[in-house]
């Protein structure tokens, strides 16, 4: 896909911070423009969503990377999981979530001229990659396609050992909430 404008779906600054940078200063072939997406509203509670996306603007901010943040409507996301509040982490309640914001993440892209979203929602320790994938590619069409972007894992550690980003304990979702 050359030309490629990209809407990078975000959870969080720690999880997103080297593919930030990799598509700021352009080491991503073939993408031309891309833009952080803010759309989780599977984070509870509300006040956990607002310290991750306040961290998320600010890190956008600091590397001068447009960024957009989407509505926090948590009763439809629970409605979109209704009856897997159970399922264990990884499990199917977790692929209808990436699926649901997946689906959002296109249709933003669309309204707003982008062609491909990528995500880093698979890089946390509490996540599965090749689950993020399937979710993803199972909502994309020949308009809006799906890029697998391998992420500089040694960026993102040491990004985020040289920060003071907020950092959280569970994925975000109320039903995986993990005590320390």
């Amino acid at each position: 896909m050359s030309d490629t404008r990209v809407v990078l779906i975000s959870c969080c600054a720690p999880c997103s911070s080297g593919a930030i940078e990799q598509l700021a200063k352009n080491k991503i072939d073939g993408v031309s423009d891309f833009i952080v997406l803010f759309y989780n509203p599977n984070i509870f509670p509300e006040s956990e969503y607002t310290k991750r996306m306040a961290e998320q603007i600010k890190y956008c901010k600091k590397l001068g990377a447009e960024y957009a943040v989407l509505e926090y409507d948590h009763e439809a996301w629970r409605d979109a999981v209704r009856g897997y509040e159970t399922a264990p982490e990884r499990g199917p309640r977790c692929s209808l979530c990436f699926e649901y914001r997946f689906k959002r993440a296109v249709k933003f892209a669309r309204e707003n001229g982008y062609n491909a979203i990528a995500s880093v929602l698979g890089v946390s320790r509490h996540k599965d990659q090749s689950q993020v994938d399937v979710a993803a590619q199972s909502v994309c069409t020949d308009d809006v396609q799906y890029m697998p972007i391998k992420w500089d894992e040694e960026l993102r550690v040491k990004i985020n050992r040289e920060s003071d980003f907020y950092r959280q304990n569970y994925c975000g979702c109320e039903f995986s909430i993990r005590k320390i």
